[in-house]
């Protein structure tokens, strides 16, 4: 294997781990906060569908990334009406959440664009265009340098971009701020929260538009930058993997890169090789596409016992009278 097919597979597995790394950030503000989020598959699903379909209705990728983040949002507000206000179970929320989605997403298309639930194929404008990096023509030709900036890291969508600054402003966020260092208190403690006065139901409320907000990017991106256009459970599992990847990464925002990137490699190397060739051993390429799926339930059999999740998660706060 060459370096450049080494940068090509790099490349295909940073797109891959973009939805799953936004997915797991949300999945870290909410879990942070206290509140179990099951519901990431059936938000990603429902972003992807409405960013798609209203892109394919406007001709705008824009209004699209709108409509998909603002359905995210809605997914959200209503688990935490379920799980914050009503202090129901927050597994049964998010599982319930994820069928309304699966059904929903192919009700709404095949009534609104009668493709059998899917959009039409989305091109120009419906669609996220990828961005050069300054110099990236220049440095091309540079030895090893070269193709790792102008393949690698140029030449990706706008999303793909923020994914990656998300991390660093998510570290910033949960450890270098106040609002961060009550988010982390309320999943450990709400109660010593809720004495000094911060109000409980509101940060986790806010963690919930936060976890809105980044699955429903995971969600355009799968449609609109990653794909070009929606199909039936284009999501496949993307929300449990990012929940596996949560996990493995301890509940850290660095974390969770390394973990999502390590996935998306994986996926990209089963793409890429139908059949992998070890001399007197060949690996299926029906290993191979099940493997990023194997890790995860290696993952969570594994490290689901010794990961140390908040303490406070998934348990409804109730306020002493």
């Amino acid at each position: 294997m060459d370096f450049l097919t080494i940068i090509q597979i790099a490349d295909s597995g940073l797109r891959l781990a973009t939805p799953l790394l936004l997915a797991c950030l949300a999945g870290l503000f909410s879990e942070r906060a206290g509140i179990f989020d099951i519901g990431l598959e059936g938000k990603i699903l429902a972003s992807a569908f409405f960013s798609a379909a209203v892109a394919a209705a406007t001709g705008s990728v824009w209004l699209g990334l709108l409509a998909g983040v603002a359905s995210s949002i809605a997914f959200s507000a209503v688990h935490g009406l379920a799980s914050i206000t009503f202090q129901g179970n927050q597994l049964i929320s998010g599982v319930a959440l994820n069928f309304f989605a699966s059904g929903i997403t192919i009700l709404i298309g095949t009534a609104w664009f009668g493709l059998g639930g899917r959009t039409p194929s989305l091109s120009g404008g419906q669609r996220f265009s990828n961005l050069e990096l300054p110099f990236a023509n220049a440095v091309a030709d540079v030895p090893i340098l070269g193709p790792i900036y102008s393949d690698l890291l140029s030449g990706h969508t706008i999303l793909v971009y923020v994914a990656l600054l998300m991390v660093p402003l998510s570290w910033f966020v949960l450890y270098r701020t106040r609002f961060g260092l009550r988010l982390r208190a309320v999943g450990e403690n709400p109660a010593a929260v809720d004495t000094a006065g911060v109000s409980v139901i509101r940060l986790r409320y806010a963690a919930m538009l936060i976890a809105g907000v980044l699955c429903g990017l995971a969600g355009v991106y799968l449609a609109t930058g990653l794909a070009a256009g929606f199909v039936k459970e284009m999501s496949a599992g993307r929300g449990y993997i990012a929940l596996a990847a949560l996990i493995f990464a301890r509940w850290r925002p660095w974390h969770a890169l390394y973990a999502t990137l390590l996935f998306g490699l994986l996926e990209a190397i089963a793409n890429r090789y139908q059949n992998i060739d070890l001399g007197t051993f060949v690996i299926p390429v029906q290993f191979m596409q099940a493997l990023p799926y194997i890790l995860t339930v290696i993952i969570l059999a594994g490290f689901g016992g010794t990961a140390v999740a908040p303490k406070a998660g998934g348990q409804p706060y109730v306020k002493e009278r």
